[in-house]
């Protein structure tokens, strides 16, 4: 998409909240405004700590300021590596604190670093103006609104790694986007024009000058539906078009390690356009998604190029042997973990996924097909302990087999064992988790007393 047409869209999204907001907010009445010789009364203010983080807010809530974050400690190990492709290690997966707020009753923000790895790394940091559920406007670095399995936090995916078809999803982008709900969630968008980051990464600076629109529609017909088996069920679509050039991705396994990557001086030199149908159901203690992504690009090599589509998919479902209905994808124990009283919730997940790269890719000497595999199949098994809201251990087996990538037939066959403690206060009021944006597609249950009215978080991650 040329760029003029790209920032003209931005435009109108920025513009496109402008009337409403200034018509919300509303001039004193008479009663209100305090006597010439009377001091406005101060609001007093509320400080509060729980499970979901810590709060400050005005008496009268217009002004909230929340801290919250979680911390991924993760161990991985390889089994039967006879290639020594991978490294048996304990790292910090994930170290997010996060602050978020509200100012004026309609206006929040988000912040949200990493400390991973030992790397600093602004994941989150974004403004929006939250006219009503309908319509809300976002500008700043967040998630794009595209991956089923990529938009739901890190704290409430299934297994410790995301599935295959998120490498082809962008991550976070810069940009802006206009998302929000339409009959009491039955319905959820967004739509935004982005820098444009590349399949499986994210922006800080833009490199080009071209920019991507992006867009997303998810649906949960059956939502009041009195049929509770309907309830849980829902269906989405989503696409990004634009014109980028520079680098391309490289793609890994569930267990983390890179199976595919382009040659040197191979890059994106033209229109990238990605495609995504994507669903949901949840019933009780069981949960269901699955999604399919394609992503095409145009790939320039010296003077050539060629048009490359890559393709996967996945199917993932899980059941909580305890009992329990997650909300928005957080699972509360009914017995919570303590000395002598309880043991928390158990859940198992079985997974499969495919990712597949272009034939055309190895025709054209766009990658060594000695050093890359043309696909990948994986199989992933897990268990995951959740001794309380805030705290869950997860424990995951990945077995991904591969075409291609050696010097002679196909490359080793990956067996990773991954572990994970998971420490967690980052919960918001489930009705500020619009299925367009965080915790998307999980079904969300009830709010509990702690959850309302807790002010918006936004908190979405890798």
């Amino acid at each position: 998409m040329r760029p003029i047409g790209a920032w003209c869209i931005a435009g109108a999204l920025l513009a496109a909240l402008g009337p409403p907001l200034q018509a919300a907010q509303e001039k004193p009445k008479a009663e209100d405004t305090p006597a010439a010789d009377e001091k406005p009364k101060e609001p007093a203010t509320k400080v509060s700590a729980s499970k979901d983080g810590f709060l400050i807010q005005s008496e009268d809530g217009a002004f909230r300021l929340r801290i919250a974050g979680y911390t991924h400690a993760d161990g991985r190990f390889y089994a039967g590596d006879g290639d020594d492709l991978g490294t048996n290690a304990f790292l910090l997966r994930r170290v997010r604190p996060i602050v978020s707020g509200t100012f004026g009753r309609i206006f929040d923000f988000t912040i949200m670093p990493d400390f991973g790895g030992g790397v600093a790394v602004l994941q989150d940091g974004y403004l929006e103006a939250r006219y009503s559920e309908k319509a809300k406007l976002r500008v700043g670095k967040f998630k794009a609104p595209f991956g089923l399995e990529r938009l739901q936090s890190a704290t409430v995916i299934l297994f410790a790694e995301r599935a295959l078809p998120s490498s082809l999803a962008p991550i976070r982008d810069v940009g802006v986007q206009l998302h929000g709900e339409l009959g009491g969630g039955v319905a959820g968008y967004a739509v935004g024009v982005f820098d444009g980051a590349v399949d499986g990464g994210s922006v800080d600076t833009d490199t080009n000058d071209g920019k991507d629109v992006a867009g997303r529609l998810f649906l949960q017909p059956f939502k009041t539906s009195k049929t509770r088996a309907a309830q849980g069920i829902g269906i989405g679509i989503a696409a990004t078009t634009g014109k980028q050039e520079g680098a391309l991705p490289a793609f890994r396994s569930p267990g983390q390690l890179t199976f595919f990557s382009y040659a040197t001086g191979v890059v994106a030199g033209g229109t990238r356009t990605r495609f995504s149908p994507q669903a949901s159901y949840g019933i009780g203690p069981f949960r269901l998604i699955g999604e399919y992504v394609r992503s095409s690009q145009d790939v320039r090599k010296g003077t050539e190029t060629s048009r490359v589509t890559n393709d996967a998919w996945q199917a993932t479902a899980a059941f909580i042997l305890t009992g329990e209905t997650p909300a928005a994808g957080v699972v509360s124990p009914k017995a919570p973990f303590e000395k002598g009283k309880g043991w928390g919730a158990f859940e198992l997940a079985a997974r499969y996924s495919e990712l597949d790269v272009d034939d055309a890719v190895f025709a054209r000497g766009l990658a060594d097909p000695v050093r890359s595999a043309s696909k990948a199949k994986a199989i992933g098994l897990g268990l995951n302990w959740y001794l309380t809201k805030n705290f869950k251990s997860v424990v995951d087996y990945e077995r991904t087999t591969f075409e291609g990538g050696r010097t002679s037939g196909d490359r080793e066959t990956e067996n990773a064992l991954l572990f994970r403690a998971q420490v967690s206060f980052e919960s918001a009021a489930p009705t500020e988790r619009p299925c367009c944006t965080d915790r998307c597609g999980w079904p969300r249950g009830a709010p509990s007393a702690q959850e309302a009215g807790t002010g918006a978080s936004g908190t979405v991650s890798v």
